[in-house]
């Protein structure tokens, strides 16, 4: 392999939407040989964050660190996730702040609103519920207007849509929801990581705290809330119906997707495919939502 192979082992991986276990495995020989012919951190951080989504925690945590040594400001925000969810089994909040706080003195959006959550939560520093709010009233007006899916424009408009709505503003909130959850599923139908379908989740959830489910005009993530007791809901993809069915098994949802059963609704947005791709990535050509 050479350096020009394996970079384009990378565009072409980049490309696949629904990539193979064979695929996966010439990506990560591709980045483990470039990691170790260049030393360049941002195959570090490729690496890790392959890592991290596949909930491989102990290798994301070696290869985030290595290139944190090397002041990656996307390395250094992973260490803060790492250890502020306690991703290898141990939770570190001084070690996050460290990390996140370093990043938002580099000028980093994220460092700043987990900070501002460790203010909110008193997770190492001193809870202080107002210092959290100023903080994210400051970054609304710096994302606003962003237009790379990547920028941070749904996690710092779902904060600030609680922050209106807590203050009496729901309309602003339900706003700021709606921009928030327009530009998440574009992310998500362009890489389905599983924590913005976690921010989906609980956005919508917050949604349907201040406003009436409508069953005449509603779409796919939608079913985070519908799903949450027993029912059935049909779609059309491509004038063909489809139906998603949720029922108790024990004390859990269990979700039925056409013929396929997943343990779990967060199961079914993660995994649920229609001809070939994931249902996440169709959302805009699915159409007729109905709940029976």
């Amino acid at each position: 392999m050479t350096i020009m192979e394996a970079n384009k082992i990378l565009r072409d991986y980049y490309m696949i939407t629904n990539p193979t276990e064979e695929d996966t495995f010439l990506y990560v020989e591709a980045l483990e040989y470039l990691i170790n012919e260049t030393k360049e951190s941002r195959y570090m951080v490729a690496l890790g964050g392959m890592y991290y989504e596949d909930r491989r925690f102990d290798l994301a945590l070696k290869y985030y660190e290595m290139a944190a040594e090397c002041g990656n400001l996307n390395a250094i925000l992973g260490l803060g996730y790492i250890w502020y969810y306690g991703r290898t089994g141990e939770r570190n909040y001084e070690k996050a702040y460290f990390y996140y706080n370093k990043a938002r003195g580099m000028g980093d959006i994220q460092g700043a609103y987990k900070v501002a959550d460790m203010y909110k939560n008193g997770y190492f520093v001193e809870k202080d519920y107002e210092k959290y709010k100023e903080i994210i009233k400051k970054l609304y007006p710096k994302v606003k207007n962003a237009q790379w899916l990547g920028d941070p424009l749904p996690e710092v408009f779902t904060r600030y849509a609680k922050i209106c709505s807590e203050d009496g503003d729901k309309e602003t909130a339900l706003i700021l929801y709606d921009e928030a959850r327009d530009f998440l599923s574009q992310r998500i139908r362009n890489h389905p990581f599983f924590g913005d379908l976690t921010i989906m989740k609980w956005l919508i959830n917050d949604v349907y705290k201040l406003t009436e489910f409508d069953p005449d005009n509603f779409g796919l993530y939608d079913l985070y809330h519908v799903l949450l007791t027993p029912a059935k809901v049909t779609f059309t993809f491509e004038e063909e119906p489809h139906e998603i069915e949720s029922s108790l098994d024990g004390d859990q949802i269990a979700v039925r997707f056409d013929d396929k059963w997943y343990r779990s609704i967060d199961d079914m947005f993660q995994k649920a495919e229609l001809d070939g791709e994931l249902l996440t990535m169709r959302y805009e050509e699915l159409y007729d939502f109905e709940v029976i």
